[in-house]
């Protein structure tokens, strides 16, 4: 009877347990494995979008899209795996939207450049960016860069994509008259994208789970039933649910570094928006997310920081061996923290997934630009709430941003913007008396600008 009364010893934990207790300090962080799994779901579906959305885009470069889906996804395996096992921090990786905007629309298309030597140019900007992070100029960087131009480019950036996404969904169209104009109300694609421009913002407000990737969802399904060009549907039936994944092979590798070098001077200033938006995205999104998940130090630090900056260039290296854009730290990743994501488990279970995406492919490769251009817009809209910090009744703020985000759309042309917004901002301080406040680093771009322009002129 005394043996029976005897209290039970709790069962002793599972040996894969204590080590993953260990390897990423989960009682520490008041987190366990399920809970680290559950964000990792969470996080995954606010972004597994892009898994849609980058194939689309950079596929307009020239590149294969059932191929691209499958870079997509690698890409975002490894960058999330690096970032879990190295910084240990709830952050997943994948290519980087706007980026991919920049690449397919102004790079291969605009300036002409083959999509090889733009790969390789993005590969560069990574292994500059991993001798910034692993390096002290990575703080000097943060500091010297003014606000007004970081936010300047990023608003162009998130104008950009809006643009591109509703043009090439057919909402806007080329008019001859007044340029540009709103697609015909009579067109069943078009009223498809309205109804989605209308359902996405609204599923996002109501804080709907997977809210852009279920809009995608529902709009290739109703895409199946909408006449489009040619006598087709909007949307085409998948050749299959499932498929072994497919190894991008026709194009892994395929970087052109000669081109790179033999057309610098052109490429400058692309290398240093790549470098900039890469910088200020990942910083911007490692303040976001360890602060919401309280992971960072008392003297208000982050922990790991190197370590996930250089996840970043190191993925940002990778990307293009691939072949996709910049890879960067998703922002989406607060969901998941929000559902409890304190450790780089959560990363991993978002690399699981992605896994799991490789088998998926067929349907990626059928989805139409009339369902990813709402979930793009809303994108757009996200990378322009930094104008709210910007005190836009003072001109020397408000006339670089301006210029920066209006002459980009209008010229269709994020280096015009670039170029513009800074040269306006180094006109404007010296105007006011404030010469010696301009960083070094901002006279270096206005003078890399203005050869740019100069380079520019006599190529066209």
């Amino acid at each position: 009877m005394n043996e029976m009364t005897k209290p039970q010893a709790a069962p002793a934990q599972p040996a894969a347990a204590k080590l993953l207790d260990r390897a990423f300090r989960l009682t520490e962080r008041g987190t366990s494995v399920g809970r680290e799994m559950m964000a990792g779901a969470t996080t995954f579906a606010a972004m597994a979008y892009i898994i849609a959305v980058n194939p689309a885009i950079m596929s307009n470069a020239g590149m294969d899209r059932a191929d691209l889906v499958s870079a997509t996804a690698l890409a975002a395996i490894f960058g999330s795996v690096v970032m879990g096992l190295w910084a240990n921090l709830p952050l997943a990786v994948a290519p980087a939207m706007g980026s991919n905007i920049i690449f397919t629309y102004v790079i291969v298309k605009q300036m002409g450049m083959p999509w090889q030597g733009a790969l390789a140019m993005v590969a560069f900007t990574g292994v500059l960016f991993l001798i910034l992070s692993l390096s002290k100029l990575r703080e000097k960087v943060a500091k010297d860069v003014p606000e007004a131009l970081k936010i300047g480019i990023q608003a162009a950036v998130g104008t950009l994509i809006v643009f591109i996404a509703l043009r090439g969904a057919g909402f806007v169209i080329q008019n001859p008259s007044t340029y540009i104009a709103m697609g015909s109300l009579r067109s069943p694609p078009v009223l498809l994208t309205l109804f989605g421009l209308l359902l996405t913002p609204v599923l996002v407000a109501r804080r709907v789970p997977a809210a852009l990737i279920l809009s995608i969802v529902i709009l290739t399904l109703i895409g199946f039933f909408v006449p489009g060009a040619n006598g087709k549907m909007v949307t085409s039936m998948p050749s299959a649910i499932l498929s072994w994944p497919r190894w991008p092979t026709s194009t892994f590798m395929a970087l052109d570094v000669g081109y790179l070098f033999s057309h610098f001077i052109v490429a400058l200033p692309l290398l240093f928006y790549f470098l900039c938006a890469e910088f200020f995205s990942t910083l911007g999104t490692l303040i976001g997310v360890t602060g919401a998940a309280n992971l960072r130090k008392p003297d208000g630090s982050i922990p790991n920081a190197t370590a996930a900056f250089a996840t970043d260039a190191t993925a940002s290296i990778v990307g293009p061996l691939l072949r996709t854009s910049v890879v960067t730290a998703y922002i989406e990743s607060i969901t998941g923290v929000q559902a409890g994501g304190r450790t780089g488990l959560t990363s991993l279970t978002v690399a699981g997934f992605f896994c799991l995406a490789l088998f998926l492919w067929p349907i990626f490769v059928i989805i139409p630009p009339q369902a990813t251009a709402p979930a793009l817009v809303l994108v757009g809209v996200l990378m322009m709430q930094g104008l709210a910090r910007i005190d836009m009744t003072d001109i020397v703020n408000a006339v670089p941003i301006v210029l920066t985000l209006l002459v980009t759309v209008l010229t269709n042309n994020l280096i015009n913007g670039m170029a513009l917004g800074t040269l306006s901002y180094i006109g404007l301080e010296v105007s006011v008396g404030r010469r010696s406040q301009i960083p070094a680093m901002v006279w270096g771009l206005g003078a890399v600008f203005v050869a740019y322009a100069i380079v520019i002129a006599q190529i066209f």
